[in-house]
């Protein structure tokens, strides 16, 4: 599409908004967000996403689901116009630029339970290859980690084969050279969150 024909997809939509957030659960089909969450993955006012999202919700377009009393939305991939959506969104046209959307990062996730967590590592294992791909050390007594992490498996998309311990159980492990950890750090890592110094 030349630039000269090429129009804004706000416009079509309706609003930069609209556009964005289309943008955003049509290229992520898998995946849901929460408001807050939304607003600074797509830079945009919350009363802005707020009245978007309840516009494209009365369309049918999103889905809405209460999980840990947060709501949560994603694309409704039922929806007729569904496959139409995602076939605009995910194709790299001149006038996606002007909606395009960054995609949420280890720090978007850390950021609810920063204040708990101790540390984080994060694997690149393949499919069908032994280990973890996510261990997280922090305090967990309230089960508040037990629920982020299920909330980060559901943003994923997938299972995660994940553990969690606690800060002192994980130093005495490392001291004491855990074969458990030590298959950890043979595989590869994608992600590391290490505030305290203690990995």
């Amino acid at each position: 599409m030349s630039k000269e024909n090429a129009m804004p997809l706000e416009k079509l939509f309706g609003s930069k908004t609209r556009a964005k957030l289309l943008a955003l659960f049509f290229e992520n089909s898998d995946k849901s967000y929460y408001v807050r969450e939304i607003t600074r993955v797509i830079e945009e006012q919350i009363n802005s996403v707020r009245r978007e999202l309840t516009n494209l919700s009365a369309l049918g377009l999103v889905k809405i689901e209460n999980y840990e009393n947060k709501v949560y939305y994603s694309a409704n991939m039922k929806h007729p116009f569904a496959h139409a959506m995602t076939e605009i969104f995910s194709k790299k046209i001149d006038s996606v630029q002007d909606v395009e959307v960054k995609k949420p990062t280890w720090e978007d996730y850390i950021r609810p339970v920063s204040n708990i967590l101790s540390a984080l590592v994060v694997t690149n294992r393949l499919p069908g290859q032994d280990g973890l791909d996510m261990l997280i050390v922090g305090e967990d007594k309230t089960r508040k980690l037990t629920r982020w992490a299920e909330v980060v498996e559901k943003k994923q998309g997938k299972p995660l084969n994940y553990a969690i311990m606690s800060r002192d159980d994980y130093i005495y492990r490392k001291s004491v050279r855990d074969k458990f950890l030590a298959d950890l750090w043979a595989l590869k890592i994608s992600e590391k969150y290490d505030p305290e110094r203690i990995l």
